[in-house]
């Protein structure tokens, strides 16, 4: 990094509150540490989870920048002491503990990937975060396999989206809700076998009268609340339920007599706390079994906009106002 400016610019609100205190504010410019590489931001993916921590609501891990953003792209300017996975001007994606909203931003090698081929820094910036949360949660931890069903809420977010479009990649058949007929239309364009109209249908039983009375294998949820009864009711025997947040709260009534009656398995993950050498092991997955697909064609990006760094805050109300179809990603100058 030699030449290289003492300071960045970064998103660093001092305070919870609206999106108004995303402004860009100086910071210096972070060194890579043992097993780390330096990555100058190109671009940064927007997450719910960024939203939850501008207002407050998402209590960072230990050692988290205060600096928001869970995912990047960029080229690595330098290695940290034994750091040797990568080199120097390679271009990767990065999934990341904090950070992304800057101009440089550390992170452990293991969690970087190579960008697919094709692939520009914004499009690659938009795929850590949501396909290491759907590949372990989908895949590694719900064992949703070839010809099975899945149930995932929010079709058209950028986690809904990236199941629908690795649910199909690995055979499967994919059941969505959506907030509107346009977006069910959405989805559906993307893939998805079945939309559902949250606001005007009930989702458990549509998705009980499509699979026959069976039920699905697999709900991936993110709403929690008074979902999950519902979720459990169009849950095949032997389904598996798994939570990975609670836009409707984190309590909820649970039948266990149904859970018995149908041998049920409920879970849950949070993926920002797991350790580097879980992620550097979900990376490795991923790139042996899901990178690939995007040369073949069997997998694509869905971009719904880009904002400057200096926008951030309009990103913030984007992603708030949930109209976004697909990722919100920062282009960092």
């Amino acid at each position: 990094m030699t030449g290289a400016a003492p300071t960045m610019i970064a998103i660093d609100p001092e305070r919870p509150g609206g999106p108004e205190l995303l402004v860009p504010v100086e910071r210096p410019i972070p060194r890579p540490g043992p097993g780390e590489v330096l990555i100058r931001v190109r671009a940064a993916g927007v997450n719910r989870p960024d939203v939850l921590q501008r207002l407050g609501l998402y209590p960072m891990p230990p050692g988290a920048p205060t600096i928001p953003g869970l995912e990047a792209a960029g080229e690595i300017v330098a290695l940290g002491e034994g750091a040797s996975r990568f080199r120097l001007g390679d271009e990767v994606c990065a999934l990341l503990a904090g950070g992304g909203y800057a101009q440089y931003v550390p992170v452990p090698e293991g969690q970087c990937l190579e960008v697919p081929p094709g692939l520009t820094l914004v499009q690659a910036a938009s795929l850590p975060e949501t396909y290491f949360t759907v590949w372990s949660n989908l895949f590694e931890r719900a064992y949703a396999a070839d010809g099975e069903t899945v149930l995932v809420h929010g079709g058209t977010s950028g986690i809904g989206v990236t199941a629908i479009l690795l649910a199909k990649a690995f055979g499967l058949t994919v059941f969505v809700t959506c907030g509107s007929d346009e977006k069910c239309a959405a989805a559906r364009e993307l893939g998805a076998d079945l939309a559902i109209n949250y606001r005007t249908q009930d989702f458990a039983e549509v998705a009980l009268s499509a699979t026959g009375k069976r039920g699905v294998d697999v709900v991936l949820d993110m709403v929690g609340g008074d979902y999950l009864p519902r979720n459990l009711a169009c849950l095949a025997d032997n389904g598996r339920h798994v939570s990975i947040a609670f836009q409707r709260g984190p309590r909820a009534d649970l039948d266990l007599a149904l859970v018995m009656r149908k041998r049920l398995t409920l879970s849950g993950s949070m993926l920002r706390p797991r350790s580097v050498a879980y992620k550097s092991a979900l990376a490795d997955s991923l790139a042996r079994d899901v990178w690939p697909l995007f040369a073949e064609g069997r997998l694509r990006v869905v971009i719904d906009a880009t904002f400057p760094l200096e926008r951030a805050a309009d990103a913030h109300r984007r992603m708030e106002a949930g109209e976004h179809v697909g990722k919100i990603v920062l282009e960092v100058p």
